[in-house]
């Protein structure tokens, strides 16, 4: 069984998947292998052609700075990175839960879930949301960005009353209701779907 994971930034996915991860899912972090395929050599030479050489800092490490700067800034290019980035995660996925055995329940993982329609090709899909003070917050005691480059990324993304509509399942992330109740709810419910 597929099921679709996402959430803006700072919303708290990450540390959801982890703890379905717990609970017995099988995870799959599109985010992370994302990462992975702008090493592989077709996708680099793509990826320099539309970017140049200072995507890259040397041959194992991104220029994430560079990248962000020049992508989060313009959409069409934004769009065209998506495009050499996603089609290679597609075709790793497939690989991924071909090794998987058949009863597992696969959270694939993906900021951008419901933005590249991946959400189309699960049966379903888990949004998980905090509150915007809550997100920048979270940004900000991990990572070394502004609250206006936080606010920059935030725009690149739906928002979560946009991605609710098309969820399953919202999964409440602020800090003020407790997760895992949320989420063995959410996995009694696809399990009784599956027996049907």
């Amino acid at each position: 069984m597929l099921v679709g994971l996402t959430g803006g930034i700072g919303s708290g996915k990450t540390t959801i998947a982890q703890i379905l991860e717990v609970m017995g899912c099988v995870i799959y972090n599109s985010d992370e292998r994302a990462k992975q395929m702008y090493f592989n050599p077709d996708v680099k030479s793509q990826v320099i052609q539309l970017l140049g050489n200072e995507a890259y800092l040397n041959n194992t490490t991104l220029n994430h700075t560079f990248i962000s700067n020049k992508v989060f800034s313009n959409k069409e290019l934004l769009h065209k990175l998506n495009s050499i980035i996603h089609p290679a995660v597609k075709q790793d996925f497939i690989e991924f839960k071909n090794k998987q055995a058949p009863q597992s329940i696969i959270i694939k993982e993906s900021a951008l879930l419901f933005e590249t329609d991946i959400y189309k090709e699960l049966p379903f899909n888990i949004l998980v949301t905090a509150p915007e003070p809550v997100r920048i917050q979270r940004v900000l005691n991990r990572n070394h960005l502004s609250i206006d480059a936080i606010k920059q990324r935030m725009q690149a993304q739906w928002s979560d009353e946009k991605k609710t509509e098309l969820a399953d399942f919202v999964i409440e992330n602020s800090g003020e209701k407790a997760v895992i109740p949320q989420l063995q709810t959410c996995l009694h419910n696809i399990k009784k779907h599956v027996e049907a």
